[in-house]
């Protein structure tokens, strides 16, 4: 087959069940998207078009992922979401140029590779959807990472190391099965929007004061009993969501929330409305209760 200089191949919704030979021969592609057809394995061959910096094989039927994957030096965005898939090799951690997107949502993951947190440029990765019962206690060597997705998992804990990724802003981790977050939460400083609903909390580190960039917490369907006084230095929170938890008071030190626009109460079926709620609706903080 003859080379050709076309950087770029779209082949989505088509109804393949197989990648189309010509495709090899496209030496210098730099892009190929083949979501949403019926294919059910990546051929080798893929993994020689070595110029490659975004592959999209989401929405398929694609049960592996072979360890040749290693060979895509120069990928920048990976999408193999919404596929059959049970394990990744350890070669992904080879991917030292991936600094955009990893997509490894709705498969049938019950692990990640600790050797996937070697992906030390990655900005944001979304493994929902999936079966994972555990993360890999490096999590935090994903120096870079940004907007970390997780939710809709079996997750029992989420390792002391995340909070070392400084510049994680996003953290969605709703729909497991955790009972605490980690003590050193408040290290991750440039965090903005914390979603950790639909989950087994029973209470908060203090730490949680330390979060002086959060905008958004949602601690929806817990177990909390109470919230720590540290509550009152997340400074910047606008929006926190306390629903269907077990609070029995809210600390006076939420007063010092002078930005908190809204909080949402409802379905805390033994709680005390105390002289705080009042003076925050005073300042115009929408309390639903």
């Amino acid at each position: 087959m003859t080379g050709t200089n076309e950087t770029k191949r779209n082949l989505d919704g088509q109804n393949l069940t197989e990648t189309p030979d010509e495709i090899f021969a496209l030496d210098h592609l730099i892009e190929l998207s083949l979501y949403n057809n019926r294919i059910k394995q990546i051929p080798e061959d893929v993994y020689r078009l070595s110029d490659l910096q975004v592959l999209n094989y989401a929405g398929n039927e694609i049960e592996t992922l072979s360890p040749s994957i290693q060979h895509l030096q120069n990928l920048r965005m990976l999408d193999l979401g919404h596929n059959r898939m049970r394990e990744l090799p350890k070669e992904i951690g080879a991917l030292q140029k991936l600094d955009s997107f990893l997509y490894l949502s709705n498969n049938q993951f019950e692990r990640i590779p600790a050797e996937l947190c070697q992906l030390r440029r990655l900005k944001y990765l979304n493994v929902t959807d999936n079966m994972l019962t555990e993360l890999p206690a490096n999590l935090g060597d994903l120096q870079s990472l940004v907007e970390l997705r997780l939710y809709n998992n079996q997750i029992e804990a989420l390792p002391e190391s995340i909070s070392s990724i400084r510049c994680l802003r996003e953290i969605h981790v709703y729909g497991n099965r955790l009972t605490r977050l980690p003590e050193t939460i408040g290290d991750v400083t440039d965090l903005r929007i914390l979603d950790v609903s639909n989950n087994r909390i029973a209470e908060l580190p203090q730490s949680i004061g330390g979060l002086k960039k959060l905008h958004r917490l949602n601690l929806r369907t817990n177990r909390l009993t109470e919230l720590p006084e540290q509550i009152g230095d997340a400074a910047n929170l606008i929006e926190l969501d306390l629903r269907d938890n077990d609070l029995k008071v809210i600390p006076d030190a939420i007063l010092k929330l002078e930005r908190l626009e809204k909080l949402d109460l409802r379905w805390n079926h033994h709680l005390q409305v105390t002289p705080c709620l009042f003076e925050l609706e005073k300042r115009g903080c929408l309390i639903y209760r």
